[in-house]
């Protein structure tokens, strides 16, 4: 076998080289894919949507006495605050009036369906309590702390909240309304309760 000519070697060496900077190139072109492609950005994800916790549109029927009045008030800009649309069944000053009056007119929205909670201030929150229990189909309910506010909503389904301003503070009573107004009723075997309580009222 005769070793290969000058020109020959020449031509070796120049298709190598050819050959070397097409396969540099391809891998050039595939590194740049590559790289364009991590740098492209990804479509982000929609924010995500979180549910308000905005009460628009319930309304809250709001009464007190004069021992009352003051809470009365301060709740009154909370729940509008927190979105409810807020019914003043007075009373409207500090001067004597009759708790009953106010936890009448309180109870009788509830009841009529033109409120769809009640919330009674007096000075103890007890004798409200009595009156509003009084007219058909309300479950009224005195709280005076978190586990009451909770236990009058999920297990006795109660509509109408009493609290005695004497005996809480306005924090406290921000407090309990929140609770009361934001649990739900547990159903189940509390429903067959509360439908016996209701019997009562409806067989006497």
């Amino acid at each position: 076998m005769s070793n290969p000519s000058e020109a020959e070697l020449n031509e070796i060496v120049r298709r190598i080289v050819r050959q070397t900077m097409q396969g540099g190139s391809t891998q050039a072109a595939a590194s740049a894919a590559s790289a364009g492609t991590n740098l492209t950005p990804r479509p982000q994800a929609p924010p995500v949507q979180v549910e308000s916790k905005m009460t628009t549109g319930k309304t809250v029927a709001l009464g007190a006495d004069h021992g009352g009045f003051p809470l009365k008030e301060t709740l009154k800009a909370h729940l509008g605050d927190q979105g409810y649309r807020v019914e003043d069944c007075g009373t409207y000053s500090a001067e004597a009036v009759d708790y009953p009056d106010f936890a009448y007119a309180v109870a009788k929205m509830v009841s009529n369906g033109e409120a769809w909670r009640g919330i009674i201030i007096d000075g103890a929150g007890i004798g409200s309590c009595m009156a509003a229990n009084k007219v058909s189909g309300v479950r009224a309910a005195m709280c005076y702390d978190h586990a009451t506010a909770v236990n009058s909503r999920e297990h006795n389904n109660a509509n109408v909240l009493t609290l005695g301003a004497g005996l809480i503070g306005s924090s406290l009573a921000r407090q309990i309304v929140d609770t009361w107004l934001s649990t739900e009723f547990g159903g189940g075997r509390h429903a067959r309760r509360v439908d016996k309580i209701m019997a009562i009222e409806k067989n006497n």
